[in-house]
């Protein structure tokens, strides 16, 4: 997936939409599924209820 599509620009400021990894820091981005949230660096997964 391309780079330009995890932010949101609005003007002169750039927002993220998808979370970061908190163990790999920003600039890695937390994949999203159906139940959970993964890291694919780091393997940190975040499960949602």
């Amino acid at each position: 997936m391309a780079v330009h599509k995890f932010y949101e620009v609005s003007g002169d400021k750039a927002k993220k939409i998808k979370p970061s990894c908190p163990r790999c820091g920003p600039g890695v981005f937390l994949g999203e599924h159906k139940n959970r949230v993964a890291c694919g660096r780091c393997g940190y997964t975040e499960f949602r209820k």
